[in-house]
C-alpha cells in the first residue's frame, strides 16, 4: 500500500459509474477519504459510497452540475465540510453527449459539451483552488482523453477538441500553481468498457481495437493506476503538467 494515500481527502467528480467509480473504490480501500460526484446518477453515486463504508472505508455523496459556477461552488465547499478539508481533486466528469461531424454540428452542442468537458474543470478548480493550497501539498488530475490526442473517431469532432482543451488547460495550471506545491497531470485514457460508451456504434469499437497493440478494449479498473501514481507524492512527487496514456498501445506518443 502506497502510505502517502492513506488518510489523502480526495473530490473526484464524475464518479457514480466508470471510470470515476473505479477510482473511488480503490482509493477508498486504500485509505483515502472521499468525495463521490454525482448529478444525473445520484443512485449509482450512493452506491458507491454505500461500497467504500461498507468496506470500512470513508466517503460522502456530493452532487451538483459542474457546468454551473454556483453548482460547483456548493460541490467542493459540500466535500471541504464532509471531508474536514481537500489535499486533491480530480475533475473525472465528461461525456461525448452526441456525435455530430463537422458538417453537422450546432452551436447548442457545442455549448453542452464544452460546459461539461472544460468549463466544469475551470469552475471546480478555482472553488477548489484555496483549499488545495493550505493542503500545503496537492494535486489535480484532469481526466483527458486519447481523442484529445489524435482528434477522435468520426462524429466526435466536439468532444475531442474539448479534450484538448483540457490538455492545454492541465499544462498551463501545472505552471501557475507549482509554486503552491500543487501538482496538475492528466490521464488520457482510450477506448474504455464503461456507461460512457454505452451509445458508441459497434464499428467504432471495431476499428480502434484494430489499431490497438493489445487488441481489446480497456477496463475502468486498468485506468485506476495512473490515477493513483499521480496522486501519490512518493510516486510521483516531481511530476506535473504531463498527460498519462492508457489506451492498449492505440496511440503511442
Amino acid at each position: 500500500m502506497l502510505e502517502d494515500i492513506k488518510g489523502k481527502k480526495v473530490l473526484i467528480t464524475g464518479s457514480s459509474t466508470g471510470i470515476g467509480a473505479a477510482l473511488a473504490l480503490e482509493l477508498g480501500r486504500m485509505g483515502a477519504s472521499v468525495a463521490v460526484h454525482g448529478n444525473r446518477s445520484l443512485d449509482a453515486a450512493q452506491k458507491i459510497v454505500d461500497q467504500i463504508t461498507a468496506a470500512g472505508g470513508t466517503a460522502i455523496l456530493v452532487s451538483g452540475d459542474v457546468s454551473d459556477t454556483a453548482s460547483a461552488e456548493t460541490i467542493v465547499a459540500d466535500a471541504v465540510a464532509g471531508l474536514g478539508g481537500l489535499d486533491a481533486l480530480v475533475n473525472n466528469a465528461g461525456a461525448i453527449i452526441d456525435r455530430k461531424t463537422n458538417e453537422d454540428f450546432s452551436n447548442e452542442l457545442y455549448d453542452q459539451i464544452y460546459d461539461l468537458n472544460v468549463r466544469s474543470i475551470f469552475n471546480v478548480t478555482k472553488a477548489a483552488l484555496p483549499h488545495l493550497k493550505s493542503a500545503g501539498s496537492s494535486a489535480i488530475i484532469n481526466t483527458g482523453s486519447i481523442a484529445g490526442r489524435n482528434g477522435g473517431a468520426p462524429g466526435s469532432v466536439i468532444y475531442a477538441s474539448a479534450k484538448a482543451a483540457v490538455h492545454s488547460i492541465s499544462r498551463n495550471m501545472a505552471r501557475e500553481f507549482g509554486p503552491y506545491n500543487i501538482r496538475v497531470n492528466t490521464v488520457a485514457p482510450g477506448v474504455i468498457e464503461t456507461p460512457f460508451h454505452a451509445e458508441t456504434p459497434k464499428s467504432v469499437f471495431e476499428g480502434a481495437i484494430a489499431t490497438m497493440a493489445l487488441k481489446r478494449l480497456g477496463t475502468a479498473e486498468e485506468c485506476v493506476g495512473a490515477y493513483v501514481f499521480l496522486l501519490s507524492e512518493q510516486m510521483s512527487g516531481y511530476i506535473t503538467g504531463q498527460i498519462i496514456d492508457v489506451n492498449g498501445g492505440q496511440l503511442m506518443p
